[in-house]
């Protein structure tokens, strides 16, 4: 699959979102090098995509609170 077709992308909810709609964000991990997210609630909108390595940074920062406000 190339990453300008995501057609056939699997896509997983950030464990953050919740059902009420609010705050919904999706990424595929379908992609060796490219991770594309997009927002749920529009999911025929436009998709952002991140290098793997940098994406699995910046979650890890997140989770570990090292992100200022």
């Amino acid at each position: 699959m190339r990453i300008d077709d995501l057609s056939a992308a699997s896509w997983r909810k950030s464990s953050y979102s919740n059902q009420d709609g609010g705050a919904c964000l999706e990424a595929s991990y379908d992609f060796a090098t490219t991770v594309p997210i997009r927002d749920s609630k529009s999911p025929h909108g436009p998709v952002l995509t991140f290098a793997a390595d940098g994406w699995a940074s910046f979650v890890t920062a997140v989770k570990r609170g090292e992100l200022g406000t």
